[in-house]
């Protein structure tokens, strides 16, 4: 069988078994709190949880040179791994960054790749601790992130029936900036720069991801599948599924400007925002809402039904469907990120 018909969560589940067959066929591993299957690892140090994280983007499947700059290449493969810590509710604080480079790369390149990497971890005081490089076919950049998580971790099985769904900043961006990019759309400059700066420069919700754990939320994601593919991902780990109210999802305003009826669906299923999803009371909702500078809002509600199943109805409650639920390797009929 070709990863291809396995596809991407399927091969996930069997390296997940082989590696669990193996460490209880042979007892003495270290343990860990979170293992495969969450935005991060987490294991307990001396004295605090310890979280690490690793991706890959790989020119012509998570990039394209003619379309994206060296500088927000760099920034765009560090914001990554901080959004997935951000999802555990932790603190990212150390980087180690693998190069893989054709011998033909310039070395400016390569240096404003590192300056987009060095601006955004000066943001999050995050040290650039070292790596590797080594000649590639195609430029490959593989960074693994390093952090620290309170007492309770965000993950994504605790939903509950019951908890209310809701969403960090605006959906959609990310996906409309790769449309404009690849079919060479000729809009307006500054909804060009909001929307490439959208798909190229996520902003990782750190600051939001330790305001959820402090205010009793304990079941978090980044959306980097897509928002449909990603509630997917927490409602199957939590064995719950979902209803959702379209009509309340926070589209980037610059896509419903540009694309229209569309942009919902740009909004459902696109991907890449790197905004955080996650599930939990009311009551805790709304002091978030309060105390963040970040957009919050509320979009539906975790429902006791077949694990993963996933509703969606408009604001008059008439079911919407849609044609794609969000990104998957090993699909071959997708655009390349």
């Amino acid at each position: 069988m070709k990863v291809s018909e396995l596809g991407e969560f399927g091969l996930i589940d069997l390296l997940v078994k082989m590696i669990a067959d193996a460490q209880d066929s042979q007892p003495g591993y270290p343990p860990f709190l979170v293992g495969i299957g969450d935005d991060a690892a987490a294991w307990q140090g001396k004295n605090q949880t310890q979280l690490a994280t690793v991706d890959s983007l790989i020119e012509n499947i998570h990039f394209s040179l003619d379309t994206i700059s060296w500088e927000e290449l760099g920034w765009k493969s560090l914001a990554v791994n901080l959004s997935d810590i951000a999802a555990m509710g932790g603190v990212p604080e150390y980087a180690l960054v693998s190069l893989g480079l054709p011998d033909e790369t310039e070395v400016e390149d390569v240096s404003s790749l590192y300056r987009g990497m060095i601006e955004l971890a000066k943001k999050f005081h995050v040290s650039l601790a070292g790596g590797d490089t080594c000649r590639s076919p195609a430029v490959m950049i593989t960074v693994t992130v390093l952090g620290t998580g309170q007492d309770d971790l965000l993950r994504r099985s605790n939903a509950r029936t019951g908890d209310t769904i809701a969403v960090t900043g605006h959906l959609g961006g990310a996906a409309a900036g790769l449309d404009m990019l690849t079919r060479k759309l000729n809009l307006a400059a500054e909804i060009t720069a909001s929307l490439r700066e959208a798909f190229h420069k996520p902003f990782p919700r750190v600051a939001e991801g330790q305001l959820l754990v402090k205010h009793g939320i304990s079941t978090a994601i980044d959306i980097s599948d897509g928002f449909l593919a990603d509630l997917r991902h927490i409602c199957e780990t939590s064995h719950v599924s979902a209803r959702v109210d379209v009509d309340k999802l926070p589209v980037f305003p610059p896509v419903r400007q540009v694309y229209g009826d569309k942009a919902v669906e740009m909004a459902l299923s696109g991907g890449e925002d790197y905004e955080l999803l996650f599930t939990g009371d009311a009551s805790d909702m709304a002091k978030i809402q309060a105390e963040s500078s970040c957009p919050i809002t509320v979009v539906g509600e975790i429902t006791d039904g077949n694990p993963g199943e996933i509703s969606l109805f408009d604001s008059n409650g008439n079911p919407v469907q849609i044609r794609q639920s969000g990104w998957e390797h090993f699909i071959k009929e997708q655009p390349d990120r």
